[in-house]
């Protein structure tokens, strides 16, 4: 669906604006829209329904309240948003706005994960970790989310932070915390980042994810998965090649794109190539959400955003 016709019809629709002055003065939305423009082909449609649109909260920028918020982004066509914990969002004004519009929060990015690693040096600090992801679990629970996104920690320095302390110490954390997850049926999602872990940083751009597949399987939990982000390691290697290794262990996807030219850069305008990763999810049979990590912006940006998902993962 294209973004003038999205908009028209919220400028129809929506109780929360009365008019579509107003809108434009609150939102940043254009007077003259343009269609952006975007490189990747229209979608076919091969994944809607069965991939769910979303994006990071944080990267909707306005004062707007939750509501009015939320209002717009399903009016865009997105199916839910992610919000942080321990920090980020007020939950409870969250879930109100949810509830109220029927519009999931379908999970939580632990905000604490790169500073107080679960793979510190430091004892303490991996109990800060700890703590951190005790109530990101607590706090996707009671928003009615599925998950969290984790990152275990960092590979820093080869005498106090390497490979295999990485391994050990954040395993040795996670295992704590499964009883509760499972209590509350809450997956904890480990995403693939820049962090040195399970690839070599500044490597060769071939590597495979066989490394990341173990990591998960030695936990050996049904509520440990992937948080696969497609963009990530487009310097490393081949996403779509990542996601078959990964398989039925990838819960999650995070959508952002990345370019020997232009490094991180907007989906679509990078090297990722998005018809082998539609291609690959079809493989394994993916279904579940898709949450954009891009630069955000107004609502014109958040539109555009939602038409380049659509694009590269066939929504």
């Amino acid at each position: 669906m294209s973004s003038d016709l999205n908009r028209r019809s919220f400028i129809k629709n929506s109780s929360l604006l009365v008019t579509a002055g107003a809108l434009t003065a609150s939102t940043g939305l254009n007077a003259n829209p343009q269609e952006p423009k975007i490189s990747l082909p229209p979608s076919k449609g091969e994944h809607r329904g069965r991939i769910y649109k979303s994006i990071k909260f944080q990267m909707f920028r306005g004062k707007m309240s939750y509501l009015e918020k939320f209002q717009m982004l399903k009016d865009m066509g997105y199916d839910g948003v992610e919000l942080n914990s321990p920090n980020g969002e007020n939950k409870k004004e969250a879930l109100k706005a949810s509830k109220a519009i029927d519009f999931p929060l379908h999970g939580c990015v632990d905000s604490i994960h790169w500073g107080r690693r679960l793979s510190d040096k430091d004892p303490k600090v991996r109990e800060m970790g700890l703590q951190g992801l005790i109530t990101a679990i607590k706090d996707t629970h009671y928003i009615g989310g599925s998950a969290v996104l984790l990152v275990p920690g960092r590979v820093s320095h080869p005498e106090t932070e390497n490979q295999q302390q990485v391994w050990d110490r954040s395993i040795e954390q996670i295992h704590k915390v499964l009883p509760l997850a499972s209590k509350l049926g809450i997956h904890i999602l480990i995403e693939n980042v820049w962090n040195g872990f399970c690839y070599i940083h500044n490597g060769p751009s071939d590597q495979t994810a066989e490394k990341l597949r173990d990591y998960i399987d030695a936990i050996d939990s049904p509520w440990i998965g992937v948080y696969f982000d497609i963009g990530n390691h487009q310097k490393y290697g081949k996403p779509a090649e990542w996601i078959r290794t990964l398989g039925r262990r990838i819960v999650k996807l995070d959508v952002k794109d990345w370019g020997k030219k232009n490094g991180f850069c907007k989906i679509g305008e990078g090297d990722v190539d998005w018809a082998d990763v539609r291609k690959a999810l079809k493989e394994i049979k993916f279904t579940g959400w898709s949450t954009a990590e891009v630069g955000g912006g107004n609502a014109d940006r958040i539109q555009e955003i939602a038409e380049r998902m659509n694009r590269a993962l066939g929504l």
